[in-house]
C-alpha cells in the first residue's frame, strides 16, 4: 500500500487537478506510470495498490477522480474491483492491460468502466484518456472498438448495418437503408424527458460538465440522471448508454 501527498499535510489538491489511484500487481508498472503522470501538471497520484482489494479498500478511502486499474490482479481481480468501485463510489476507473481479450474487455464495460486501454498506448493519448475519464467522458482503445460495438448490437438485438440492409427493400415498407428500429424504439418508456436529453448528450460523447453547462444544471443533478439512466437501460457504463443513444 502506498499513499502519497505531493501537496503535503494538510494541504487541499489544485482545484483543477486529477487525482488518480494506480492499481496494479507488478511495481515497476506503478513506478512507469507515475513517470508519465508526472509529466501532467493537472494530473496527481494520490496512491497505489498492489491488487484489487487494496484497490477497493483505497478507492473508499481517498475517493480518486480516476482509478488506473490492471485487469489481471491476485485476490480481487481487476473486473470485480471495478464492479465494486463504481457501486460504492463516484470514482471512475480506466481500466489497463497487455491483453485486448474480449471477456476482460466486455467484463470491464460490463462492471462500469469508463475507458479500457492497452499498456502499449502512448503517454500523451494515455494522459488524454485520463482527462477524459476524469472530466466524466469515456476513452476506448480503438483496437477493441470495433468488436466492442458488435458485441453491444448482439446483446441489444440491433441490427448491424447489413443487416438493416438486407431486411429492408421491396415488399417491407421501409426505403432502402432504414432499420427495423427506428430512432429511440430501443429505450425504455419510463425515461423523463430530462433523461432523453441527458442520454442523448452521451450519445454525443459529451462529459457530465459539459452535459451540465448545457442543460444548464448542476453537475451533481447530472451525475443522478446518468445514474436513473444506466439502471433503467440495465447497463453498466456510461458507453453502453452512449451507444444505445445513438442506435
Amino acid at each position: 500500500m502506498t499513499t502519497h501527498n505531493p501537496a503535503g499535510a494538510g494541504e487541499p489538491r489544485a482545484s483543477q487537478s486529477i487525482s488518480v489511484l494506480i492499481a496494479d500487481d507488478h511495481s515497476s508498472v506503478r513506478a512507469g506510470l507515475q513517470l508519465i503522470l508526472q509529466m501532467a501538471d493537472d494530473i496527481v497520484v494520490v496512491a497505489e495498490a498492489a491488487d484489487g482489494a487494496e484497490a477497493v479498500e483505497l478507492t473508499g478511502r481517498w475517493r480518486p477522480d480516476v482509478v488506473l486499474m490492471d485487469a489481471r490482479m491476485p485476490r480481487t481481480d481487476g473486473v470485480e474491483a471495478t464492479r465494486r468501485i463504481v457501486a460504492e463510489t463516484d470514482s471512475a476507473v480506466l481500466m489497463l492491460t497487455t491483453f485486448d481479450e474480449d471477456e476482460i474487455v466486455f467484463g470491464a464495460v460490463r462492471a462500469g468502466a469508463s475507458g479500457f486501454l492497452l499498456k502499449t498506448v502512448e503517454p500523451a493519448d494515455f494522459l488524454r484518456a485520463i482527462r477524459q475519464v476524469g472530466s466524466g467522458a469515456g476513452a476506448l482503445a480503438p483496437e477493441i472498438t470495433p468488436r466492442l460495438l458488435q458485441q453491444l448490437r448482439q446483446e441489444t438485438g440491433i441490427p448491424t448495418e447489413r443487416e438493416g440492409r438486407s431486411s429492408s427493400g421491396a415488399g417491407t415498407g421501409h426505403r432502402a437503408g432504414e432499420g427495423a428500429h427506428p430512432p429511440g424504439s430501443n429505450l425504455p418508456a419510463d425515461l423523463t424527458e430530462r433523461e432523453l436529453e441527458v442520454l442523448a448528450a452521451l450519445g454525443r460523447g459529451l462529459s457530465n460538465i459539459e452535459i451540465a453547462r448545457e442543460l444548464v444544471i448542476t453537475v451533481g443533478t447530472v451525475k443522478s440522471h446518468v445514474s436513473s439512466i444506466l439502471h433503467k437501460l440495465g447497463v453498466g457504463s456510461r458507453m453502453e448508454a452512449a451507444y444505445r443513444a445513438r442506435s
